[in-house]
């Protein structure tokens, strides 16, 4: 047993309460309330500015992304759920591939444009 007992759990509190509302209403929601918080007082707006960099949630980037984005109650009719559920499942695949195809379409072009730069920085006549 610890000497220090634990402070029993009371949940996220208001904070982590108003983080979920807006959480559920995205971007938009976030950016709303930046925008509020300027106009009541610019630290606030500030932080909330600074929270959604460091959260990651400006830029849309989630830490889930293993998980399926979307899951639909059942409608009762087995066959159609399962269709949906293989539609989904075959979307975000293929949404996932094609992330991965503009990264590697990128990188491509970083590299020409490297391999470019530094074939002119070789061309140059020494000074």
């Amino acid at each position: 047993m610890a000497a220090y007992p634990l402070a029993p759990s009371r949940g996220p509190g208001p904070l982590g309460r108003a983080r979920d509302w807006l959480d559920e209403r995205g971007r938009p929601g976030w950016i709303v309330a930046m925008i509020l918080g300027f106009v009541a007082f610019w630290p606030v707006g500030l932080a909330i500015l600074g929270y959604m960099i460091w959260s990651k949630r400006m830029f849309g980037c989630s830490t889930r992304s293993h998980a399926p984005r979307y899951r639909a109650a059942s409608t009762g009719n087995s066959a159609f759920d399962a269709y949906r559920d293989e539609t989904l499942k075959r979307l975000e695949d293929e949404h996932r591939e094609f992330v991965e195809f503009l990264k590697k379409l990128r990188e491509a072009k970083d590299k020409a444009e490297f391999d470019q730069f530094m074939q002119q920085r070789e061309d140059k006549p020494a000074q």
